[in-house]
């Protein structure tokens, strides 16, 4: 399994000490929330902030576009360095094209849903979809429960991309009490903010979440 920190919840004051803890501590992706305000009620961060990541990190930067129409930042967000653009059905008018055109550009593209948005919406892009982002949280801040009514609409996603070269991820109140049942459940990729970076050891509490994710699995 890939765990991806978001550092929506890092210290952005020592920003680039907290992404090399969690990297050396076994982290392959970082995760970076963009929010507009409009889509989701926060604004975060953008393109500037991508661009001062990379250069303290090689991990894979996971950018993720909580924003009304993200077309129009793609260009932006690609010259800062990201290497994964994360895409919300229900803030672009033309979904396939979107993802096409981050693919074209030499990108992982993403789709995302939130906890309401049927799977049915995506099953006409699925063949230009790299990764699958179930919500399970209402996407606009961190440190929120995890929706148990979504774990059978993860399970469905699993079924729905089988055959596909397709990642699953999963995205909010993710934590050491729930990672391990989303192992079992098939899940390749989770998203954590608060769990990791509002611990006292982000370092160790990431190693403890791949302890729990082994264990699971064995």
């Amino acid at each position: 399994m890939i765990i991806a920190p978001s550092i929506l919840s890092a210290d952005f004051a020592n920003l680039g000490r907290d992404i090399q803890t969690v990297v050396h501590a076994g982290a392959q992706w970082i995760h970076v929330d963009v929010m507009d305000g409009v889509f989701v009620p926060n604004i975060t961060i953008g393109p500037l902030v991508v661009k001062a990541v990379r250069k303290v990190t090689t991990a894979f930067l996971d950018c993720h576009l909580m924003v009304v129409d993200p077309e129009r930042y793609l260009d932006d967000f690609i010259r800062s360095g990201a290497d994964g653009i994360t895409v919300h059905v229900e803030a672009t008018r033309h979904l396939q094209r979107a993802l096409a055109s981050i693919r074209e550009k030499g990108l992982k593209s993403g789709v995302s849903l939130n906890p309401s948005t049927p799977l049915e919406t995506i099953k006409y892009c699925l063949a230009d979809i790299d990764l699958l982002l179930i919500m399970s949280v209402n996407p606009g801040f961190g440190g929120q429960a995890f929706i148990k009514a979504v774990f059978p609409k993860i399970q469905e996603a699993k079924t729905m991309i089988e055959g596909y070269p397709i990642q699953l991820q999963v995205d909010g109140g993710v934590s050491k009490d729930n990672i391990a049942k989303l192992a079992q459940m098939g899940v390749d990729n989770v998203v954590a903010g608060s769990s990791v970076f509002m611990t006292a050891d982000p370092g160790k509490t990431i190693k403890e979440m791949f302890d729990l994710v082994s264990s699971s699995l064995r």
